[in-house]
């Protein structure tokens, strides 16, 4: 009986060293962070098209987090500054990624703002990237003799398209669409401030600078 006691003891002290580790002190860490001055919050389409990236596994194969220029390559491959806890304030839960089967998509939005290329890459990702080994999507997607009003047609490279026939995007590539182009974290931010420590004060004046303005005023 006082094994078992010790072994109940032992679990609970483990527990709670685990849960204080993993889930209080990054919380701490993170809930004073605020959304940075240009990210803006997704947009309704922008939702549905993060849950079509979700559900169809683009986070195994894609990362959301390029890294510092100590760390690796991730600026020079154009993937943009590394990323601030505050650019996923929006994000619940937020798609990391841990694989780059494919490149960084933390900037693909500004990288590659062309709707019809988006579309027509989710329908056949060699027709735009010679060897890719992305998947197709042609699920996303109707192939239709004609297109009705309404309809987004891809306008696809020469040899992509089916002969006779034309190929419309349906609503989750449309909105998955959306989502890829939303993702610009272009703007500035600054470096996060240690916790309790002051902003940085401004540089004084130079020398003679108050006295040279003192004369100009009078």
């Amino acid at each position: 009986m006082e094994n078992e006691v010790k072994l109940a003891a032992g679990a609970m002290v483990a527990l709670a060293v685990a849960t204080a580790a993993l889930v209080i002190l990054p919380y701490i860490q993170v809930r004073d962070i605020h959304a940075p001055e240009g990210l803006k919050p997704y947009t309704s389409a922008e939702l549905r098209g993060r849950e079509v990236y979700i559900a169809n596994g683009c986070v195994y194969c894609h990362t959301q987090q390029p890294r510092d220029r100590n760390l690796g390559p991730d600026a020079e491959r154009g993937w943009g500054r590394a990323s601030v806890p505050g650019d996923y304030i929006y994000d619940k839960p937020h798609l990391l990624g841990s694989m780059r089967t494919g490149p960084d998509l933390f900037n693909i939005g500004a990288r590659q703002p062309s709707q019809d290329w988006h579309l027509g890459h989710l329908y056949q990702p060699r027709a735009y990237v010679p060897g890719s080994i992305m998947p197709s999507y042609p699920y996303m997607f109707d192939v239709k003799p004609e297109a009705e009003e309404g309809d987004v047609v891809l306008k696809l490279p020469p040899g992509a398209a089916p002969n006779g026939r034309v190929v419309v995007a349906r609503p989750e590539a449309l909105d998955l669409v959306r989502y890829l182009r939303g993702l610009n974290h272009t703007y500035p931010v600054l470096p996060p401030q240690p916790r309790g420590e002051a902003a940085p004060a401004a540089a004084p004046p130079p020398a003679g600078a108050a006295s040279s303005a003192d004369a100009k005023a009078s």
